[in-house]
């Protein structure tokens, strides 16, 4: 700009050879043009970074939705099965863990008496009462179609088998909004495990414990 406003003195002064004040105003024709090009990209180029921003937000927001329903269960919002098994396997890498397997108690009678939005029903509800327990203090897996795994970190046994047994008669003791009409229970199996155990150890158990409480009469929990 500077260089343009010389040019443009030098123009308005009536002194100087022919050749000097052609090449002037050449310069001063090819610098104005040369200031509204670049204006016009710097113009350009803002609206380019808006959208390249725009555009990186939306990416960022689609990737965060596709993690969280790759690793989240569509119909309760719980873990999904592959998350809920590689977030134990983690746990157990550093630290004890209780691991509680629970199971809802005759499911499929409420899916053939009252059809399977019913039984959707039951289950979304279920998992707010287990939610309503837990707090922060654990984590929820669907793994089945009405079986749940809820990972304990760093939680002993005896504590394990108390969180279970409030969750136990919450369902049981209480009719679910979704069905006021069917009795709904569930049972229950509790693994506790030492840091280094395999996965696949820890959840056996709790599954063997699952099997028992069902064997045992159902609504009940077994360590």
């Amino acid at each position: 700009m500077a260089a343009l406003a010389r040019a443009n003195a030098a123009l308005a002064a009536e002194s100087g050879s022919l050749q000097l004040r052609e090449a002037l105003e050449d310069l001063a024709t090819h610098y104005r043009r040369l200031m509204r090009e670049t204006h016009r990209l710097i113009r350009h180029g803002d609206r380019t970074e808006a959208e390249l921003n725009t555009a990186n937000t939306k990416l960022q927001q689609l990737s965060a939705e596709l993690d969280y329903k790759a690793r989240h269960d569509t119909l309760t919002g719980s873990l999904n099965r592959g998350a809920v098994f590689e977030l134990a396997r983690r746990y157990l890498t550093q630290a004890p863990l209780s691991l509680i397997m629970l199971d809802i108690d005759f499911f499929k009678r409420i899916n053939d008496t009252y059809g399977h939005p019913a039984g959707d029903a039951v289950i979304r509800e279920l998992v707010e009462r287990l939610s309503a327990v837990l707090g922060d203090t654990g984590h929820i897996g669907r793994v089945g179609g009405e079986e749940f795994t809820i990972l304990l970190p760093d939680t002993a046994l005896q504590a394990a088998a108390h969180i279970a047994e409030r969750i136990r008669a919450n369902v049981a003791n209480h009719a679910f909004d979704c069905l006021p009409q069917h009795p709904v229970t569930a049972s229950f199996g509790i693994s506790w495990s030492t840091p280094g155990t395999p996965f696949e150890h820890a959840y056996s158990r709790a599954d063997a414990a699952l099997y028992q409480a069902k064997k045992q009469g159902r609504n009940q929990v077994v360590c």
